[in-house]
């Protein structure tokens, strides 16, 4: 098993991702040999299926499979899978990463594809305004430059945020700075911070963008330990009676900090809707 499992990670390394045809060629099966090579096909398969995004382009799936592998030693053909691998990762993983550092949870923005391309291509045929070194200097202080504007600005509209909010009707202001609205005052027990709780939730940013919901994951409220979240949502959740429904409006301090968290960029106030469903007993 452990040499097919070897096979299966070269396999899917050589896999070109293109493009119709979806026809299996007919085996032959003449030898023992002939079998062997039919069955690490067969048994590779899953894991083949499991890098294709949408079943209706399984025809285009195996097409690029088949032109890949018999491109054989052809270098023009490989440049160009090779290429066209590239591209496939720039235009998703490169993409969506550069997206989520730049802009956080701010899906109304992205980098410009057109730029990214040009200065790629641009390097690779040695005619870019700048060298790799200059180009890696210039990236990193950009980065930088427009990360600390980001973040003080989070710092500055969250601020804002919660120095309005508190003068507003219902909305009640611990000593740590935690603000909450009670929408439902529930009749159950309060969890201490060592309770194993079920909640059901939506957190935004402080500009209404969702960045978390307990329904993305299903119609079961989130279980988990009440000290093993964020400080302000611990110090409300061992306020809350059970059955009851809360806003939150929580400072950075109480939140991910200075540091952030994937989609939240450092520094942000949140607001959460939290609603108490269960205090479970510890297993």
């Amino acid at each position: 098993m452990k040499k097919l499992s070897f096979v299966a990670a070269m396999a899917i390394a050589a896999v070109a991702l293109v493009s119709c045809n979806g026809g299996a060629p007919k085996a032959s099966l003449k030898s023992d040999i002939d079998t062997l090579t039919y069955a690490i096909g067969v048994a590779n398969s899953p894991y083949m299926k499991q890098m294709i995004q949408d079943s209706a382009y399984t025809a285009e799936f195996i097409k690029g499979i088949k032109d890949g592998a018999n491109a054989g030693d052809d270098k023009k053909k490989a440049a160009y899978f090779a290429g066209l691998q590239v591209g496939q990762e720039i235009g998703s993983r490169w993409k969506k990463g550069l997206n989520d550092q730049i802009f956080g949870a701010d899906t109304t923005k992205t980098i410009s594809m057109r730029n990214l391309l040009a200065g790629l291509i641009s390097g690779i045929n040695g005619n870019a305004t700048m060298t790799p070194e200059e180009a890696g200097e210039t990236a990193q202080r950009l980065m930088e430059q427009i990360q600390k504007a980001q973040q003080e600005k989070a710092k500055a509209d969250g601020e804002a945020f919660l120095a309005e909010n508190a003068k507003k009707e219902g909305v009640k202001v611990t000593e740590s700075g935690l603000q909450y609205k009670v929408l439902k005052e529930g009749k159950g027990a309060i969890p201490n911070d060592s309770s194993i709780v079920r909640v059901k939730y939506r957190g935004t940013l402080v500009d209404g963008t969702e960045f978390d919901s307990s329904s993305k994951y299903g119609d079961e409220p989130a279980t988990f330990r009440a000290n093993q979240v964020i400080k302000g949502w611990t110090e409300a959740l061992t306020m809350m009676p059970v059955g009851s429904k809360w806003e939150l409006y929580i400072p950075y301090q109480l939140a991910y900090g200075e540091q952030g968290s994937r989609g939240i960029r450092p520094y942000s106030a949140l607001i959460f809707t939290v609603e108490l469903v269960e205090i479970k007993d510890a297993e």
